[in-house]
């Protein structure tokens, strides 16, 4: 059975302003989208879910009707809003923030029956990331708990114009995850790369730290893992306005429980991505070098 490609494009892109998701920064205009799905392709997946919001599908979907995709890869739509809880639980008067990466995960439990990986809508992978992913997928069946990530070199995922958020991974001597600690505000400053804490204070990270961004690898359990936990969650925060169910979060949790392992995959691919408008010039060049070499 092919794995699929669950694709988190329900963010609204605040920081850049607007739908970039959307931007046609490739060389004909496509997106960064239109990339991740052909080298889902590529890669062996068999079909391709995206988590949306109803206020803009009707304009997600005609811009991701791509003629060359037809017959390609099976495609879904799934939505994230706010109202989508457990039974038992409402949204508190007031919230206007989304529940976070977790909990869009969770929008597409009916959909989706095999191994899956997931991806933000506008990161750049890779085409060797999405091999690396697939092939782990395939061996896994009808396992549980046998979760897997892509780890990149900290150092390759900054922007020059701002900070980003990462997920720091810890990993043993076997190359399994030990944890993950979300990281909101990370950039390079004259000591160097560092990050600031909810206090103001800096601490310094490594450019060969091991981080997530966000492909992850999981068989159909986290589905049903991920709810009990999700309703754990709502209890303790859900009557706050910010509180965001992460999947750093979900993984941790799973891992110390012992009920999972994740293992850090790795690849020669380079990421890269819009967080800012200033970064789009960068990703429009790489993008035209890629195609001048004859990848895409």
């Amino acid at each position: 059975m092919k794995p699929t490609l669950l694709v988190l494009a329900a963010g609204m892109g605040s920081r850049y302003g607007g739908l970039k998701q959307m931007d046609g920064v490739g060389l004909h205009g496509e997106a960064i989208l239109d990339y991740s799905v052909t080298d889902a392709i590529r890669a062996g997946f068999g079909k391709v879910v995206f988590v949306i919001r109803h206020s803009f599908a009707d304009d997600f979907k005609k811009v991701f009707n791509r003629e060359h995709f037809k017959n390609q890869i099976d495609v879904e739509y799934v939505f994230q809003e706010l109202d989508k809880l457990p039974e038992g639980f409402k949204v508190p008067e007031g919230r206007e923030k989304p529940w976070g990466t977790n909990h869009a995960i969770l929008m597409a439990k009916e959909v989706i029956h095999e191994p899956f990986a997931i991806i933000n809508a506008d990161d750049f992978y890779g085409g060797d990331a999405f091999k690396v992913m697939a092939d782990y997928l395939t061996t896994l069946a009808s396992s549980k708990g046998k979760y897997c990530m892509v780890g990149y070199r900290l150092e390759n995922t900054l922007s020059e114009n701002g900070s980003v958020s990462r997920g720091v991974c810890n990993t043993d001597a076997e190359g399994l995850l030990v944890s993950m600690t979300e990281r909101t505000a990370i950039a390079r400053s004259a000591n160097g790369i560092e990050y600031t804490d909810t206090d103001g204070s800096k601490h310094p990270l490594a450019p060969d730290t091991t981080v997530s961004m966000n492909l992850f690898g999981f068989t159909p359990d986290y589905f049903g893992e991920s709810e009990k936990l999700f309703v754990d969650f709502l209890k303790e925060h859900g009557n706050e306005m910010k509180s965001e169910y992460y999947i750093p979060f979900a993984v941790n949790t799973f891992i110390n429980r012992g009920y999972a392992t994740m293992r850090v995959l790795k690849t020669t691919a380079q990421w890269f991505g819009v967080t800012y408008k200033e970064d789009r010039p960068s990703v429009v060049a790489r993008l035209k070098a890629l195609h001048d070499q004859g990848v895409y």
